[in-house]
């Protein structure tokens, strides 16, 4: 059920002009559960992505976001730490020594009561428009709950929503969703043990071949958080990550 600034958000006070501003479409909804829980897994090109999905999905969504933007200062801050509040998202310590395990927790709770979550699997936003190599606590949440995995591919988001920008440029945005991924018969089909950290590090690259395959972005095989890491240092690109199309 959706919380009320959820709903005002989508249908009074932001939706009405991201659809006039930025004509998101999306294809591929009859993909998404209309009951029971499931993993919303999307490739992370914006901010906005998680304001995109959410407008054009009829089920509330619940992203595990990342606690900074609950602790932010000033008007900006505050704007900020009230509207994710308010639109029922859940903060993530990601710099504690048991991030990863509370993230998984938390996770495994929303999908518990029937919920849907949205996550992801790269970890950050990409830093160059390709898609990274995925954490494996998305595969660990979707096997320990028996969920569906539901791969969605957000196209456009980064052009109307760059890095660092504040303002929505005006560039169309468009979703499409693939078919849902059964995690539990996906690893007995590999003959994985369900249970292994080989069953979810081989269901999470499946997944991330999947929206790669969905969005048309270019593959990398490293953490994208590596790579941000290594290009604020002045490092530039890793080698064997050097963008070849960009």
């Amino acid at each position: 059920m959706q919380n009320k600034w959820y709903w005002a958000f989508k249908s009074i006070l932001v939706g009405p002009l991201l659809r006039l501003y930025n004509r998101p479409t999306i294809t591929g909804l009859e993909h998404i559960p209309t009951t029971g829980s499931a993993i919303l897994a999307s490739n992370h090109q914006a901010v906005t992505d998680s304001f995109f999905l959410p407008l054009l999905c009829p089920r509330q969504i619940t992203f595990l976001a990342k606690q900074e933007y609950f602790t932010g200062t000033g008007v900006i801050g505050g704007l900020q730490r009230w509207f994710f509040t308010s639109v029922g998202q859940v903060p993530i310590d990601r710099s504690s020594a048991n991030a990863a395990q509370a993230a998984i927790d938390t996770g495994m709770a929303i999908l518990n009561r029937g919920d849907l979550l949205g996550i992801y699997p790269e970890g950050t936003r990409s830093p160059d428009g390709r898609i990274y190599k995925g954490k494996t606590g998305m595969a660990f949440m979707a096997l320990g709950a028996k969920a569906p995995i539901v791969p969605v591919a957000m196209i456009g988001t980064r052009a109307a929503n760059p890095i660092g920008s504040w303002i929505l440029r005006p560039a169309k945005v468009g979703i499409r969703i693939g078919e849902p991924i059964d995690p539990n018969a996906y690893v007995e089909s590999q003959g994985l043990d369900p249970q292994s950290y080989e069953a979810a590090r081989a269901l999470t690259d499946y997944v991330v071949a999947k929206l790669a395959e969905l969005s048309g972005q270019e593959y990398v095989d490293a953490y994208a958080a590596d790579v941000k890491a290594a290009l604020a240092a002045g490092e530039g690109h890793p080698k064997g990550t050097e963008p070849t199309n960009f």
